[in-house]
């Protein structure tokens, strides 16, 4: 297995992607190119990248923000650093504001890309640290939901919920996955102890637990901010 940092370089310009892949490849990386939003869209598709370089002010059909939003999607542990010009920075802070690593303002040197993805890459690595359940194997914890793997209490803010069995399965294995979106049949084999076949067999399945489950762990289930849907793939656990 490849133990090297994945990297995505997403930008227009030609001599910026080879410039960025250079320092990179240098530092260990394993570098992946695009030129534009389509062709990132296909490398996010089937690829999981720990870090991902980003033009926000991309030409073509699929914009910067586009790709943006399918990292967050589709690999939500991946860490992002917006690449902007001046005439950008204000749209590159706005990213910051949701959530986003950091920016690098071009041009930049190789000293400051070099510092700015291990910046990123170590405030990942901090955000992935194991939980207490280390320390206590029948606690898992995971922001403000606790629950006790030996009686089945599961609590919200100190909250107990009422939770039924399948409920109770589908948000502990959401829980102990929450660095990796989990896919539909494999929700479906937890949940219900059934090998489906097909991905839209499973997907139907699994979507009324996931209603159900909402109801009872988001403070608005109309607009989860725990149980999150990523986009053709499954479901995955945000604190």
């Amino acid at each position: 297995m490849d133990d090297k940092i994945q990297t995505l370089i997403v930008d227009d310009d030609e001599d910026i992607r080879f410039f960025l892949q250079q320092v990179l490849t240098g530092e260990g990386h394993t570098v992946v190119t695009a030129s534009d939003g389509e062709e990132a869209l296909g490398h996010l598709r089937d690829q999981r990248f720990d870090l991902a370089f980003l033009d926000l002010n991309l030409g073509g059909r699929i914009d910067g923000m586009r790709v943006l939003e399918a990292i967050n999607w589709r690999w939500p542990q991946t860490a992002t650093v917006i690449l902007t010009g001046h005439g950008t920075l204000e749209s590159a802070m706005n990213a910051i504001r949701e959530g986003i690593g950091a920016y690098l303002l071009k041009p930049a040197r190789a000293s400051q890309v070099r510092q700015v993805a291990a910046e990123v890459l170590g405030k990942r690595k901090e955000s992935h640290q194991p939980p207490a359940t280390v320390h206590d194997p029948s606690r898992l914890q995971r922001g403000p939901f606790a629950v006790n793997l030996d009686t089945g209490e599961v609590q919200r803010d100190g909250e107990i919920l009422e939770l039924n069995s399948c409920e109770y399965k589908l948000l502990v294995h959401l829980m102990e996955h929450y660095e990796r979106p989990v896919p539909v049949q494999e929700l479906v084999k937890v949940v219900r102890g059934y090998q489906s076949e097909h991905v839209h067999e499973a997907r139907d399945i699994i979507k009324w637990y996931v209603y159900s489950l909402r109801q009872k762990v988001e403070s608005n289930p109309s607009a989860p901010r725990h149980i999150l849907n990523v986009r053709g793939v499954g479901y995955t656990f945000k604190t």
